[in-house]
């Protein structure tokens, strides 16, 4: 069955969206990624002078919105954007908001050109490292968070998310709960170890030192809670300052993945470290830097050497 009339605008339902968002325990900044894509392309339609109700968009509609902004941004921007609207155009129709078919089964998605994406050089990380020494509360956190990150190369939601009750130092585990909810136990090594010790003995003198969460914060409106959204602007804050460019959680997690695999480990190992559950993620992240692992593995064991 199809409909020739209009459906309900699609502005008028971008907030029941979010609302079922919330539901998938995404971080905010990702449900904020999601929404300004359909604000985005209810805006453009209007200015177009084109269907913005939930029946009449159409295939040719959508083509044309991810081309202005290819070439308006980019087409790493087009893409997302097109995997966005695949997740709003699927849920209008479990809503059934919309009767008419998906259209995004005839669109294309954006032609993205694949470049590598640097890992975070041992100097860089150093750099990082001794921007957080100190013997104070916030230096110790954010020493604890960097090593953390750099050990196990956990999504910035999920290091945001961990409990006090999450941190098994003599184990040198911690549970870490992971997209979609299941959790996942993280090792971490000796120094991480030590920086969590360290950060969790003046944890205990913090006025909100009974919050449940591990990390907490020294300014704002929850201080019982230092999330993913802090780590994420404390990150970007020292980053830009002693490296002179920001950084993003995930460039600790394609390093972290990187130096595994150099460092010997298998694809299933790193994937079980990293909370993945197959490899793929793993090649995803790494595949890039597998001509670097070469010539370092090259440079050890060339073969003319042994003449």
């Amino acid at each position: 069955m199809t409909r020739d009339h209009a459906g309900p605008p699609l502005a008028a339902l971008l907030p029941s969206w979010e609302l079922s968002l919330s539901e998938r325990d995404l971080s905010p900044r990702t449900t904020e990624v999601y929404m300004r894509t359909g604000s985005q392309l209810t805006a453009w339609l209007a200015a177009q002078g084109l269907p913005a109700d939930t029946e009449r968009i159409d295939a040719p509609h959508i083509r044309a919105f991810l081309a202005a902004e290819t070439e308006r941004t980019s087409a790493v921007s087009s893409h997302q954007h097109y995997r966005n609207l695949c997740v709003l155009f699927k849920w209008l129709a479990k809503e059934g908001e919309r009767i008419n078919p998906d259209p995004m089964g005839r669109v294309d998605p954006p032609k993205v050109t694949r470049k590598i994406k640097p890992i975070l050089a041992d100097d860089d990380l150093v750099k990082l490292l001794r921007s957080a020494e100190g013997t104070d509360f916030t230096s110790r956190r954010d020493t604890a968070i960097l090593r953390v990150l750099i050990d196990c190369g956990a999504r910035v939601s999920g290091v945001g998310g961990i409990a006090l009750a999450d941190v098994s130092l003599p184990h040198r585990m911690i549970k870490i709960r992971l997209k979609g909810g299941d959790e996942h136990l993280a090792p971490v090594g000796r120094k991480a170890a030590a920086a969590l010790d360290r950060y969790l003995r003046i944890r205990a003198r913090h006025p909100l030192a009974e919050s449940p969460w591990l990390w907490l914060g020294t300014a704002g409106r929850d201080r019982g809670h230092f999330g993913a959204a802090g780590i994420q602007d404390m990150i970007e804050r020292r980053s830009k300052a002693v490296l002179g460019r920001k950084l993003t959680p995930h460039a600790f997690r394609r390093t972290a993945a990187h130096s595994m695999l150099e460092a010997g480990m298998q694809e299933m190992d790193v994937a079980r470290v990293a909370g993945w559950k197959t490899t793929a993620m793993v090649r995803l992240y790494a595949e890039d830097l597998a001509a670097e692992r070469a010539r370092l593995a090259h440079a050890r064991m060339a073969p003319g050497d042994r003449l």
